[in-house]
């Protein structure tokens, strides 16, 4: 396999500084659409914005490939008397780790205005309660970087109920092979996948079956992939857990054998369980306790197919998320070996 290291990374940090949290994704699908456009592969939109890439194979069956470009994110919900912004959250951000985040407001006419995530008792030198006060939406606000005092002068700005929030998410590649950023969930295998067609392309190889990459919007809300082409398999790459009871590294490719919405096809993981063993491959095969997916979502929707999960070993998930490049090459081969 020719696996174009520098093409991954650079994809990845350029799709990762691009804000798509759940519902405002349009701009990275365009950004996507070019690049399914630079290897002339076919693209569709479904009504709800879900981008499907066609690369055809030898035979007629049908492999979905999925992958998610939605993000967590929070979008505000009223405007305090003195200025500053309450929030909701847009899928599940690990809050405290977002206390003293900066973020951008972007308003409907596309102003954008940094701000920054703080606790309502911000100070050690004047509340009794700022290391010991619970970091929730509740608890926290937006401080805005504009002369703001009151909540008209928010206002005069354009800033108003419904407006996307975003975070920043701090990406950093080190020369040693780490990724550090957030929303690797699951960015990280947006990158993978064009990797590996890539890699059928510099390799002059063709799939065994048709595979549909299947590039989901509303992922990070529950329902991604609900609605998808007629397919025989199922596959989402999505991030691998890492933690208590948990055997997978950011150095490996993780395979789901069951999550919070049930068991995955066993035959289907046994097959990528032994294609990996095949080729030595460093995996480790898990459960994740609190854990959906698109083929989660699919299937509660009632899609008939076989269903597995892999993906990269994430440490720190809905915080500050890292991985290694080593865990994203063996979930690349993993998907080439299994897909030829």
């Amino acid at each position: 396999m020719t696996l174009d290291k520098k093409y991954v990374l650079d994809l990845a940090k350029e799709i990762l500084m691009i804000p798509s949290p759940s519902g405002y994704t349009k701009a990275i699908i365009e950004r996507i659409k070019t690049e399914a456009n630079r290897f002339n592969l076919p693209y569709s939109v479904t009504k709800k914005g879900n981008l499907i890439i066609t690369l055809k194979g030898q035979s007629s069956k049908n492999i979905g490939l999925s992958v998610h470009v939605d993000t967590l994110g929070a979008m505000v919900r009223s405007i305090t008397s003195d200025g500053y912004l309450k929030f909701t959250n847009i899928g599940g951000p690990l809050w405290p780790t977002m206390d003293g985040e900066y973020c951008t407001i972007r308003t409907r006419s596309g102003k954008d205005y940094t701000g920054t995530f703080l606790s309502k008792s911000p100070a050690v030198h004047v509340y009794k309660d700022a290391a010991k006060l619970e970091r929730s939406p509740e608890t926290m606000q937006i401080r805005i970087d504009e002369r703001v005092h009151t909540k008209e002068d928010v206002q005069a700005l354009g800033i108003e109920v419904g407006n996307y929030v975003f975070f920043d998410p701090k990406t950093v590649i080190t020369d040693n092979g780490f990724i550090k950023s957030r929303f690797l969930d699951d960015k990280i295998n947006v990158a993978s996948i064009f990797g590996l067609i890539k890699a059928f392309q510099d390799d002059g190889i063709q799939p065994k079956d048709t595979i549909k990459f299947i590039i989901s919007t509303y992922e990070e809300v529950g329902h991604g992939a609900s609605f998808i082409p007629d397919l025989d398999e199922m596959i989402a790459i999505d991030m691998g857990c890492i933690g208590d009871d948990l055997s997978c590294t950011e150095y490996d490719v993780s395979i789901c054998a069951k999550d919070s919405s049930g068991p995955y096809d066993y035959d289907l993981t046994n097959q990528f369980v032994n294609c990996a063993k095949a080729h030595k491959l460093n995996y480790a095969v898990d459960i994740y306790p609190y854990y959906g997916s698109d083929v989660s979502a699919a299937r509660s929707a009632g899609n008939d197919f076989k269903g597995a999960l892999i993906g990269p070993g994430v440490h720190a998930s809905h915080g500050m998320e890292r991985t290694h490049y080593d865990a994203v090459k063996n979930t690349i081969a993993l998907l080439y070996h299994f897909l030829t």
